[in-house]
């Protein structure tokens, strides 16, 4: 890094500034936060690759680049496509580990190594579009221009329809031609680079199927062929150089994505990811809520099943019953009331443990209103009609036809960004959200350590939609999917194509590993209390608990390198404990593991910088159930139960050190007494006027 050409070339175009605003919710007063940020290693050598592979695509000059080649996974790489076959290759960088400003990074420099390029972003749904564009939009000074959002199929054609420069950003169903099978073409420059988010997804092909030809009413007038969106893309721009991203891996009977894109540029997957510290583990815990059919239930599902057996419904009629069939069954009154008092106790105890906030994904829109009107009916106090307060909400648009119980959900793209910004915002009383498809792709909370998942998934759909709990967060142990649906197989089956497309780490981790953890670090703790009687502490009066933990921390103390090795082994414990909960093992050992901690958080305190906190203790989320009248802010507190006052650091004396020497928990006593000290020392430091140099100088 420290490289003179690498440190420049971060500088001048690895670093954003992106700004936010955060309203005080007692005052209102709006403040503005500006937050720098630097590419990590695998967004600068990526970024560097995407560059130079872009400009072999275009035909132009290379610039060099480093990295570890994708050969290295058994994939193909852009390395052996020729010069100027404007395929610039796909970025595959694991969910969660900054894709989009490695494509903010990316066009920041293109537009430099380039003649003044047009950079065309394109999603294929709108809320990502958004999502995609407010990135963008925040880093204008690395990108030396204004993004601008094509607003409708003519706003397009018009931003495209330029000499040069600009960054557009669309949805690709704005390049559907008014009529026919051609899209007209838009511009014949060569300075034109396609940048596709999740390079991937099936719309970027050029196949052509038949369908229904419908008039302005919607009745079906005949039949018409259509193609993939990346053939009337290439109608529109057929000299551009196309570049994807994807946060998952091109499947092996894929093959749009490399027609399109070429092959791969460079891959960050999820076992890197976790080893860097750029994501966390995700882990999966199955929850099954059954459906119960009554007998009248049952008959209506037969009949349904053999209307869907006549050969007169075409394909699509029979995907649709078979769908509604299955939202009828999943959405039943009495499974969403199972649910829903399922997922507010499983939040609860999740939250005493490690405070955080959670997404519902439901199957429908009406199951998310329905799931919504069971969850504040258990608990009132959880709703708000201002969209501005609430620890619950459902996001997602509606159409008038869906009804009052539904349309009263809908909302505008801003409030959409505002309840994002309260997802965001940890401080916040928003903990839950219900959603169908907003916000399962490119949304970023980190606190959000809990995905409820009640939808039937499969695919990337599902990989991408269970990395929204993997954003790193304080010292957020992972995160964890809870399936009501029995999606297990699918996830499966995720998993096997990922691997199977060289991708190394799981995707999903299921939970009792993290219990068969939790265990193995309770055995070692409790090892550490050999000869040690730590369990008259759960049956002790309040009164009687002090002293105990007193004994604790004398008792640990006295070991060898005791202190460190507790904290470490206490950490790790809660760690798995807190990914663990509400699982019956875990909750059956909360008292002992409240009791570990806070032993280690009076040990902890010992560490500290003259504050009575350390890093660890500040950072933490992790709050065990243990008796709060034990908890204390300040470590003279313990020194006070010692039976030690305070004493005046300049006047220590013999008779008080041989005081301590002789005391009970002297342990404890010299361990405080230490922390005086350097707090002492320190605070001294800080007062002392004469500089450093000055006092060498002088022979100090």
């Amino acid at each position: 890094m420290l490289n003179p050409k690498t440190l420049l070339d971060l500088i001048r175009h690895f670093i954003v500034f992106e700004a936010s605003k955060k309203e005080d919710r007692e005052t209102g007063i709006i403040t503005m936060e500006t937050v720098k940020k630097l590419a990590s290693y695998h967004q600068y050598y990526a970024v560097n690759l995407a560059v130079e592979s872009t400009l072999r695509a275009a035909g132009t000059p290379e610039t060099p680049g480093t990295a570890e080649d994708p050969k290295a996974y058994g994939l193909a790489t852009v390395t052996s496509q020729p010069k100027g076959d404007r395929k610039g290759g796909v970025v595959w960088h694991t969910q969660g580990s900054g894709k989009s400003l490695s494509m903010v990074f990316y066009t920041g420099k293109i537009v430099l190594a380039m003649d003044n390029p047009t950079v065309v972003v394109i999603t294929d749904r709108n809320d990502l579009d958004d999502q995609l564009y407010d990135t963008f939009a925040a880093s204008k000074q690395l990108l030396r221009q204004e993004p601008v959002q094509a607003k409708d199929q003519d706003h397009l054609k018009e931003l495209l329809k330029v000499a040069s420069g600009g960054v557009v950003f669309t949805t690709i169903q704005k390049f559907s031609p008014d009529n026919g099978n051609v899209y007209e073409t838009l511009s014949n420059r060569r300075n034109i680079v396609v940048i596709a988010d999740e390079a991937h997804r099936t719309q970027y092909g050029f196949s052509a199927k038949t369908i229904d030809d419908k008039d302005a009413q919607g009745n079906v007038i005949g039949k018409k062929v259509v193609y993939g969106f990346a053939k009337y893309m290439r109608d529109a721009l057929p000299y551009a150089t196309y570049l994807g991203f994807t946060g998952t891996p091109i499947e092996s009977t894929d093959v749009n994505t490399p027609a399109v894109f070429g092959n791969y540029i460079d891959v960050y997957d999820i076992a890197q990811a976790v080893e860097d510290g750029a994501t966390v583990r995700i882990f999966y815990e199955s929850r099954l809520a059954k459906i119960s059919l009554s007998e009248a239930g049952r008959k209506l599902v037969a009949d349904l099943d053999a209307t869907l057996a006549q050969d007169d419904l075409t394909e699509t009629q029979k995907a649709k019953a078979k769908w509604t069939q299955l939202e009828a069954l999943i959405g039943s009154e009495d499974r969403i009331e199972q649910v829903a008092q399922d997922i507010i106790g499983h939040f609860e105890s999740r939250q005493e443990v490690f405070e955080g906030k959670a997404m519902v994904v439901a199957m429908s829109r009406r199951i998310a209103a329905d799931l919504y009107a069971a969850m504040v009916a258990m608990r009132p106090g959880w709703h708000k009609d201002d969209l501005k307060k609430g620890v619950i909400k459902v996001v997602m648009t509606s159409k008038s036809s869906d009804g009052p119980e539904i349309s009263k959900h809908h909302t505008t793209k801003d409030q959409r960004r505002m309840l994002a910004e309260r997802m965001r915002d940890p401080e916040d009383e928003l903990k839950i959200v219900i959603v169908r498809d907003m916000w399962l792709t490119g949304f970023d909370v980190p606190c959000m350590h809990t995905m409820y998942i009640d939808k039937p998934m499969k695919g990337h759909n599902l990989m991408q939609a269970i990395a929204r709990v993997n954003r790193v967060y304080k010292d957020k142990p992972g995160g964890l999917v809870v399936d009501y649906l029995g999606i297990a197989s699918d996830l499966k089956k995720a998993l096997s194509f990922y691997s199977d497309s060289g991708g190394k780490g799981d995707p999903a981790i299921a939970q009792e590993q993290a219990v068969t953890l939790m265990l193995e670090k309770l055995e070692v703790v409790s090892q550490m209390y050999h000869g040690f009687a730590y369990e008259d502490y759960f049956e002790a009066e309040t009164g009687k608990k002090l002293s105990i933990i007193l004994g604790a921390e004398e008792h640990i103390l006295g070991l060898e390198n005791g202190k460190k090795r507790y904290i470490n082994e206490v950490s790790a414990l809660s760690r798995a404990f807190s990914i663990a909960v509400p699982h019956e093992q875990a909750m059956d050992v909360k008292d002992e593991v409240g009791f570990f901690q806070a032993v280690k958080s009076r040990l902890a305190k010992f560490d500290g910088t003259g504050s009575g906190q350390t890093d660890e203790e500040m950072e933490t989320a992790i709050r065990q159930v243990i008796d709060k009248a034990l908890v204390s802010d300040q470590v003279i507190d313990v020194f006070d139960a010692a039976g030690i006052k305070k004493p005046d650091i300049s006047v220590l004396s013999e008779e008080f050190l041989l005081e301590v020497r002789d005391m009970e928990h002297k342990n404890v006593a010299l361990e405080v007494l230490k922390k005086l000290l350097n707090d002492e020392i320190r605070s001294r430091t800080k007062k002392n006027l004469i500089p450093d140099g000055v006092r060498a100088g002088c022979g100090f």
